[in-house]
């Protein structure tokens, strides 16, 4: 059993909010064109998804490497089960328009972070985004989540993507106040 599916079948999933977070929520709403092709990564049980779907968003997709949260949510969404991808995301081979990044990137070491910075550039259209939040404090080895640094995101990413927003987001909840930076970034 794979260690993501390990801490779903052991409810050791402290990362999980029981709902969309404040910041995503707020930036899903500002999005005007329902007809987006957009992924969640790591999605767990993407709360981010349904948020999408009840706004109108038909064209979205959740890849995660752990069953169990797909089941979640193909049980509470049945029929968009073909929307859901048991799958690496390092193997998948499609684009988007956006890809919304909520705890996918803090859960990997920083060893494989430039192959996703790599991966994600490979997954967007043209002028695509990607967009969400990313931690705010020491990197550490300890984890997940690991930390990271507006230095190391801006070095990371700069290469491939056109910094548009990275900033302290301003409506973190409670747990991760000052902990978290919002960030929208368009491939290059």
């Amino acid at each position: 059993m794979n260690y993501w599916e390990e801490r779903y079948q052991k409810g050791e999933t402290g990362w999980d909010t029981g709902s969309i977070t404040t910041p995503l929520k707020e930036y899903i709403d500002q999005l005007t064109d329902t007809n987006l092709k957009i992924l969640i990564p790591g999605a767990g049980n993407g709360y981010e998804f349904d948020y999408l779907i009840e706004k109108g968003f038909q064209n979205v997709f959740v890849i995660d490497i752990a069953e169990t949260p797909l089941n979640n949510i193909k049980f509470r969404k049945p029929e968009f089960a073909s929307h859901l991808i048991h799958s690496d995301f390092f193997a998948l081979d499609t684009t988007f328009d956006l890809i919304l990044e909520q705890t996918f990137f803090c859960a990997l070491p920083s060893a494989m972070r430039p192959k996703y910075v790599t991966k994600m550039a490979s997954l967007l259209n043209p002028k695509g985004k990607l967009a969400g939040l990313l931690f705010d404090f020491p990197l550490t080895t300890e984890g997940p989540p690991f930390g990271g640094s507006v230095t190391e995101y801006l070095n990371l990413f700069s290469d491939k993507f056109n910094i548009k927003t990275l900033e302290k987001a301003h409506n973190s909840i409670k747990p991760r106040k000052n902990k978290e930076l919002f960030f929208i970034f368009e491939v290059k």
